[in-house]
């Protein structure tokens, strides 16, 4: 709706196929789906080459890709914990390096790289996912700082509680509606998917030419006021949520 055209990367190429038809059908601009696997740097090499090919040119990146389930550490497996920083972080790292030696490096452009308000006071039940977003937010700051004189700006953005998605699904969203928990939120509710994408929008326009190496933070003031319930989030972990892992 902004002028841009698109491409869509997951693991799962029908999901974002049919994703991509929804975009070129609401705005009526390109959209290209491609596969990667954020964990395996030739997969993203392979779909940038297909992107600059089909485009010519790749202006903003925004690294999205995550994983994450509510788990208190104790039971949280080695194995868990790793997958988490390797999709979060190291799947991070891994985009943003190829997109700047394959055309940010010379022509410069602008990365959003979604976090997490979750290692803002230790989040209970989110202890992969807090330290993977933390230190996504750190790699901002120091992408920012080196790839700044390439006229790159990177900075990151961190939601709170963002109704109908999967993340609100997963990690207690109905939960704390029914409990009246975003009562305690500034805002007195829950962000939608339009607000995060209107501040994107901002953070990968001309809108924010002078904004790099900072974090956005998107949550109508959650982070500040929400109780962090360990005792209520654990009875809903017990109750199903580690079922859905």
């Amino acid at each position: 709706r902004h002028g841009c055209r698109t491409v869509l990367a997951s693991r799962n190429l029908q999901r974002v196929s049919e994703a991509s038809k929804k975009l070129v059908a609401a705005t009526g601009q390109q959209c290209l789906p491609v596969s990667l696997d954020v964990r395996q740097p030739q997969t993203i090499a392979a779909a940038v080459d297909e992107a600059l090919k089909e485009f010519k040119q790749i202006d903003i990146l925004i690294n999205g890709a995550a994983g994450n389930f509510l788990c208190p550490a104790s039971a949280l497996s080695f194995n868990a914990f790793k997958t988490v920083i390797d999709i979060d972080t190291i799947g991070t790292f891994n985009t943003s390096k190829i997109l700047f030696e394959k055309y940010f490096r010379d022509h410069g452009g602008v990365i959003v790289n979604i976090t997490a308000t979750l290692s803002y006071r230790g989040q209970a039940l989110q202890v992969h996912a807090g330290s993977a977003k933390a230190a996504i937010d750190a790699m901002t700051r120091h992408l920012a700082v080196e790839w700044g004189p390439n006229n790159i700006r990177v900075n990151s953005l961190a939601p709170g509680p963002i109704t109908g998605t999967e993340g609100y699904r997963r990690l207690g969203g109905k939960f704390a509606e029914d409990a009246s928990q975003f009562k305690t939120i500034p805002l007195q509710r829950a962000g939608n998917k339009t607000e995060i994408a209107h501040s994107t929008l901002y953070l990968a326009s001309p809108l924010s030419s002078y904004v790099t190496g900072t974090t956005l933070v998107v949550d109508g003031g959650s982070w500040l006021t929400s109780a962090n319930n360990f005792p209520a989030l654990l009875d809903f972990w017990a109750a199903g949520a580690n079922k859905n892992q």
